[in-house]
């Protein structure tokens, strides 16, 4: 299991519809899977964007286990982990595909903040 943060939502197929589609701003999703190399290379820098934007700049920041959460996955087609998807306003608008350096993500974020 993800190590504990407070400023990441844990992402469900249950709770999707409500976090995530049922939101204002901008929110990212980490995909990720216990078993998965690149995610744990990814999950600190996902972390530490969590703990600098969700503050200030209202962004939220989640995971979602592919393994236990098969339908969002297949529903945005995510085929290869980690990925990482931005929704702006509950819609999705953006994907980065691998274990990407923080600068990569860290200019996503700012191109739909």
């Amino acid at each position: 299991m993800m190590g504990v943060n407070e400023n990441i939502v844990e992402i469900t197929d249950q709770n999707f519809a409500e976090t995530i589609e049922g939101s204002t701003g901008l929110t990212m999703v980490d995909f990720w899977a216990e078993w998965c190399g690149p995610c744990r290379m990814v999950a600190p820098i996902v972390e530490a964007l969590a703990d600098e934007y969700s503050e200030d700049d209202g962004v939220t920041v989640g995971k979602l286990d592919v393994d236990q959460n098969p339908d969002i996955t297949v529903r945005f087609a995510v085929r290869s982990i980690p990925s990482v998807l931005f929704f702006k306003d509950g819609q999705h608008v953006d994907t980065v595909v691998g274990a990407v350096p923080r600068p990569t993500l860290e200019a996503k974020l700012k191109e739909h903040m």
